[in-house]
C-alpha cells in the first residue's frame, strides 16, 4: 500500500532538511530516505491507519516490533537494520520538534546489537605502493595526474572520498592548509603535505578543462563532476595490480592516515580534529595501533611512565 500524499510530503521536507540545515553527504541522505521509505511503506500495509501522517504520530511499541521482525524475515541485518532505525529517529526528531507531539516511543526504541568491524589500513609500504601504481593506471597523462592527486588527498590529507570530490577550483593553488566542510556541515582546518600541493598543481596544469573557482576541482573524462564509483575502481584497479586485498579501498586510506600518524607519535586528540570527528572513541576505531605501540606511547607521554 502507498503512503499517503500528505506523508510523502513530509518526507521530501526531511530530506530537504538533510540536505540543506544538517548538511549530510548525498550517500547518507540517499540511504537514510530509502531506509525512512521502507519504514513508511511497511506501516501503511500493516495498518491502513498509518498511511497518513495522523496515525503515524500515535505509533506504539507493538508497530515499532513488527516492523523489525519483518526486516528480520527479509533477511536484513542487524547492521542494516540499525542504520534503518538511525533514518527512522532521526525523522522522527525533526517532525516532532517540528509538530510538537510526544514521540517517545519512536525515539526509544532499541536498535539490536551487531559487531563492528574495524578497519583495516594499509602498511605504510603498501599506500605508497598503492600511489605509485594508482599513477600507471591510466595512459592519458592527465588522467594520471588527476587520480595520483586524488588518492594523494585521500591518504596524505585524511579526506572522506566525498570531501576530495566536492573540492572547487577555488581551492587552487593549494596552500599549506586546507579548509574542508565535513559531516554536519561542519568546517575544519588540515594542513596541506607538500606531495599533496605538487600533485594537485600538476593536475591541474594538465587538467583539459577549465578549473575556474566555481567549477568542480576534480572532472571526469567529459569534464563532468568525477563520480565517486569511479574513485573506487581507481583504488580497486591498483590494488589488483599490487595484489592488496579488497579491505584497500578509498576509505581504507583515510584509516591509513590515522593509523599511521597515531604509529609516527601523533596525539589522538589532534588526529581527531583532522579527521572531523565529534568522539574520541571514533578516532579510536579508525587506527590500527597494536597493543605494544599503546604501552610505548603510555610510557613516553604519562608523568609517571616519563619518570620511571
Amino acid at each position: 500500500m502507498l503512503i499517503a500524499p500528505a506523508t510523502r510530503d513530509l518526507l521530501e521536507r526531511w530530506i530537504t532538511h538533510l540536505r540543506g540545515v544538517e548538511g549530510r553527504a548525498p550517500a547518507t541522505i540517499e540511504a537514510y530516505a530509502r531506509d525512512l521509505r521502507d519504514f513508511l511503506e511497511f506501516q501503511a500495509a500493516h495498518d491502513p491507519d498509518h498511511r497518513a501522517p495522523t496515525g503515524l504520530k500515535s505509533l506504539s511499541l507493538r508497530d515499532m516490533r513488527a516492523y523489525m521482525s519483518a526486516q528480520r524475515g527479509r533477511g536484513v541485518g542487524a547492521r542494516s537494520l540499525a542504520r534503518g532505525l538511525s533514518a527512522v529517529r532521526s525523522f522522527y526528531n525533526w517532525w516532532s520538534d517540528r509538530d510538537g507531539f510526544d514521540a517517545s516511543v519512536v525515539l526509544s526504541i532499541r536498535a539490536p546489537r551487531y559487531q563492528r568491524s574495524l578497519p583495516r589500513p594499509l602498511s605504510e609500504g603498501d599506500a605508497q605502493n598503492l600511489l605509485a601504481q594508482v599513477e600507471t593506471g591510466d595512459k592519458r597523462p592527465w588522467v594520471q595526474a588527476r587520480d595520483l592527486a586524488l588518492v594523494t588527498l585521500l591518504y596524505g590529507c585524511g579526506l572522506r572520498r566525498g570531501e576530495a570530490l566536492s573540492l572547487l577550483g577555488a581551492a587552487l593553488p593549494l596552500g599549506d592548509v586546507l579548509r574542508i566542510r565535513g559531516k554536519g556541515n561542519k568546517e575544519r582546518e588540515l594542513p596541506v603535505i607538500p606531495a599533496a600541493q605538487d600533485a594537485v598543481a600538476r593536475y591541474a596544469a594538465l587538467c583539459p578543462f577549465d578549473l575556474n573557482a566555481d567549477s568542480p576541482l576534480f572532472r571526469g573524462i567529459r569534464g563532468g563532476p568525477l563520480n565517486a564509483r569511479i574513485v573506487a575502481l581507481i583504488v580497486e584497479r591498483a590494488r589488483l595490480q599490487l595484489g592488496l586485498a579488497a579491505s584497500a579501498t578509498p576509505h581504507a586510506l583515510r584509516h591509513s592516515f590515522a593509523t599511521h600518524l597515531l604509529n609516527a607519535g601523533g596525539d589522538l586528540r589532534a588526529i581527531q580534529e583532522l579527521l572531523g570527528h565529534e568522539s574520541l572513541s571514533t578516532t579510536q576505531a579508525y587506527t590500527a595501533v597494536d597493543s605494544k605501540r599503546l604501552m610505548d606511547i603510555y610510557s613516553t607521554a604519562h608523568p609517571k611512565g616519563a619518570m620511571a
